[in-house]
């Protein structure tokens, strides 16, 4: 029984995230947070101060994750194509750890950004922006990718394609996350036309 307080903590956390995903956090109650966890709405302030809270603990354990593995990617000395393809592995397995956090940070970072407490989220994006755009840009000066697409924009369609797949890949033992990595880096890079017809 030890572990109760821990246990139920995680399972409102859990409920609480699935919810924000679904529905977005300003249309999630509180009450609909206990209901799904089977507790009291007075109860989840055993545990939380407020719905932002427990927002809160959502997100930055998912941006403290990235930009961990974003940081190890940066520090390799390796060549952008191979740094560009670790990026997308360490979103995807970011994703997949954190599949209803992604889903909060895509679709309310907006509304989040309006509390005072949320400020970090202005420069965590930042520091997403510039890993992807460190890569890229390295790739140009390289010349191994092209140099005719703006930056900014090729970062934007990468993570959201990335990110996104939060909604729709389910990693299986034929399809991992690995495999599927490998496919968007190819995309990207080397896109969708048969060189064998050129």
């Amino acid at each position: 029984m030890a572990r109760e307080p821990g246990v139920r903590r995680e399972a409102i956390l859990g409920s609480a995230a699935a919810l924000f995903a679904s529905k977005g956090v300003a249309a999630t109650t509180v009450r609909q947070i206990a209901d799904d966890v089977g507790i009291l709405s007075g109860s989840l302030y055993h545990h939380f101060d407020s719905k932002e809270s427990m927002v809160d603990e959502i997100v930055s354990s998912f941006l403290r994750d990235l930009q961990h593995r974003y940081a190890q990617v940066l520090a390799q000395e390796t060549d952008a194509r191979q740094r560009l393809h670790d990026l997308i592995v360490a979103s995807l397995e970011v994703v997949e750890a954190h599949p209803h956090a992604t889903e909060i940070y895509q679709n309310d970072v907006n509304y989040l950004l309006q509390f005072d407490r949320f400020d970090y989220l202005r420069n965590a994006g930042r520091e997403v922006q510039n890993a992807w755009l460190t890569v890229i840009e390295a790739g140009l000066a390289e010349g191994t990718f092209r140099a005719d697409v703006d930056p900014k924009i090729l970062y934007r369609l990468m993570r959201d394609a990335v990110w996104l797949s939060a909604r729709w890949f389910k990693p299986s033992a034929d399809h991992p996350t690995s495999r599927l990595a490998e496919e968007c880096t190819s995309l990207f890079l080397d896109g969708l036309t048969n060189r064998a017809r050129n």
